[in-house]
C-alpha cells in the first residue's frame, strides 16, 4: 500500500484543446446514459479497497440497473497525459480522481463539469484543503474522497533505551526527546540522526512556515504573490533549520523520496512523513529492513510555536465529472456513493482519512492513523494559483530549502529570490 498517500505528480502539462471544452456546458448533463460508465481510479483503490469500489458499483447497479460501471485502474506517473490526450478527443471517462495539487488548471480550462455540493453528504464539513481545490469562482467542480496527513513517527525501541516512556506532546517535550536520543546514541554512531530531515524535503519545511502564521504564497487584488520572506515565513524557516542544525546527520541536498529505505537502516529515531512509511521501513522490498517490523508508533507532531500539531499537507483525491462526459447525471451518482458517509467508514478502516472533519473523530484515536486525524484540523494545502504546476515543475522550493540547509545562503536571502522565482510564474495559466 506503499503508494496510497504518496504525494500526487502533479500535471505537466494541460493540452491546449481544453480550453475548448470551456465553451461547452459546464453544468449537470441530462443524458440518461450510454449504458456504461467509466470510471478512472488511481490505483490506491485497487490495493487499499478493491471491496468497496466493488460494493459502491453494486448499490449503483441497483439503482441504475440500464448502466454497467467500467472502473479503469490508473497509475499517478501516466494519468495525467492519459486525461489530457482523452480530453482532446470524444472518449472521455465519466468520472475521474485528481489529487488536489492537480485540479485548478483543469478547471481554469473548463475540462470539469459543475457539481452541487448539497447533493452530496457532509459537504459543509469537507476538509477545506480538499474542498478548496474544487472551487472557482463561487462554483465547485470536484468532489472530495480522501486525505492523508503526516505525522511524527518514532522507534518505540530507541525510545525506551533512552529512558522516555511515551511520545512527546508539546515542542519542548520533543526536543527533550531528541536531547535524549542523541546523547544515547548519537555519541557512538556519528550516523545516527536523532530526527531524520533532508533538507530539500518541503512538505515538511512548509509546515513550520504555517505553523507560525506564514504563508508560500497570498492573494491580493486578485493576483497571487509568494510571501516567503514576510517575517512570519522566515521565522518558520528559521525554527525548521534549527532542528536540522541540531539533530539531523545527513544529506542536506537530497529530498525525502527515499525516506522509509533510510529509515529502514535503523539509524533514525524520529521521522515526519505518513503513517504507512512505518510499515515501508520495515517491508525488505522496498529497502526496509524486517527487522523493524512493529517497533514503529506515531504521534501528532506539535509546531514549535506551540498552537498545537504542526500543520501538515493534506495530501488527498478528488473526484470530478469531465464536461464531455454524456453521462454526468449518473457519474455524480455514481461519486455521491463512493463517497458517502458508509464509504468514508470503509477507509477509515483503510487507515485512511475521511473528506470530512465530522468523520475525523471516527478515527481510533489510539490507532496509527489517530495523531494523524488529530492533526489534519490544522491541514493545509497549496496555493490553488494558476502557475502552481508551474513553481513545482521549478523545483523553486526545494532549491530554497537546500541553499537554507546547507548554509550557502541565509534564510532572508534564500526566501527573497524564491519570491522573485515563484511572482515570476504563479499567476501563468
Amino acid at each position: 500500500m506503499t503508494s496510497r498517500l504518496r504525494e500526487v505528480v502533479a500535471a505537466a502539462s494541460i493540452v491546449a484543446v481544453l480550453a475548448g471544452t470551456a465553451g461547452c456546458s459546464s453544468g449537470s448533463g441530462t443524458s440518461k446514459g450510454s449504458g456504461k460508465l467509466t470510471v478512472w481510479l488511481m490505483v490506491d483503490a485497487q490495493e487499499s479497497w478493491p471491496d468497496l469500489v466493488e460494493t459502491v458499483n453494486t448499490r449503483f447497479k441497483q439503482a441504475h440497473p440500464g448502466t454497467d460501471v467500467a472502473v479503469e485502474y490508473q497509475q499517478w506517473t501516466t494519468k495525467n497525459l492519459k486525461l489530457d490526450a482523452a480530453l482532446a478527443g470524444r472518449d472521455v471517462p465519466d468520472v475521474v480522481e485528481m489529487g488536489n495539487s492537480e485540479t485548478v488548471n483543469y478547471i481554469v480550462n473548463g475540462a470539469f463539469a459543475t457539481v452541487d455540493p448539497a447533493k452530496f453528504d457532509q459537504s459543509a464539513q469537507w476538509l477545506p484543503a480538499l474542498r478548496e481545490p474544487c472551487e472557482d469562482n463561487g462554483k465547485t467542480y470536484c468532489v472530495p474522497y480522501y486525505v492523508g496527513a503526516r505525522v511524527g513517527i518514532y522507534r518505540t525501541d530507541l525510545f525506551q533505551q533512552a529512558g522516555l516512556t511515551k511520545a512527546p506532546d508539546t515542542y519542548p517535550e520533543l526536543i527533550s526527546d531528541l536531547d535524549a536520543l542523541k546523547a544515547k546514541f548519537g555519541a557512538a554512531d556519528k550516523a545516527f540522526s536523532a530526527f531524520y530531515m533532508p533538507g530539500r524535503y518541503w512538505y515538511a519545511a512548509m509546515a513550520f512556515v504555517k505553523d507560525t502564521g506564514g504563508e508560500i504564497a497570498v492573494k491580493k487584488d486578485g493576483k497571487w504573490q509568494s510571501a516567503l520572506s514576510s517575517p512570519k515565513s522566515v521565522e518558520g524557516l528559521k525554527a525548521w533549520k534549527a532542528l536540522i542544525d541540531a539533530y539531523y546527520v545527513g544529506d542536506r541536498s537530497k529530498d525525502n523520496g527515499d525516506e522509509p529505505a533510510v529509515v529502514g537502516q535503523g539509524k533514525v529515531g524520529v521521522f515526519y512523513g505518513n503513517t504507512w512509511e512505518a510499515d515501508s521501513a520495515a517491508d525488505p522490498q522496498g529497502g526496509g529492513n524486517p527487522d523493524l517490523k512493529g517497533k514503529f508508533a506515531s504521534f501528532a507532531f506539535p509546531g514549535p510555536s506551540g498552537s498545537g500539531p504542526l500543520p501538515p499537507f493534506l495530501g488527498g483525491s478528488e473526484l470530478a465529472v469531465p464536461v464531455k462526459s454524456k453521462n454526468q447525471d449518473l457519474a455524480q451518482e455514481w461519486i455521491k456513493l463512493f463517497t458517502d458517509r458508509t464509504s468514508q467508514q470503509r477507509l477509515i478502516k483503510a487507515n485512511t482519512l475521511p473528506n470530512n472533519s465530522a468523520q475525523l473523530g471516527e478515527v481510533d484515536a489510539g490507532g496509527v492513523n489517530g495523531p494523524a486525524a488529530k492533526a489534519a484540523t490544522r491541514g493545509w494545502v497549496t496555493p490553488q494559483a494558476p502557475g502552481w504546476v508551474a513553481v513545482e515543475k521549478a523545483n523553486i522550493l526545494p532549491e530554497m530549502l537546500e541553499d537554507i540547509a546547507t548554509g550557502k545562503h541565509s534564510v532572508e536571502d534564500a526566501t527573497k529570490t524564491a519570491d522573485g522565482r515563484i511572482d515570476a510564474v504563479i499567476n501563468k495559466n
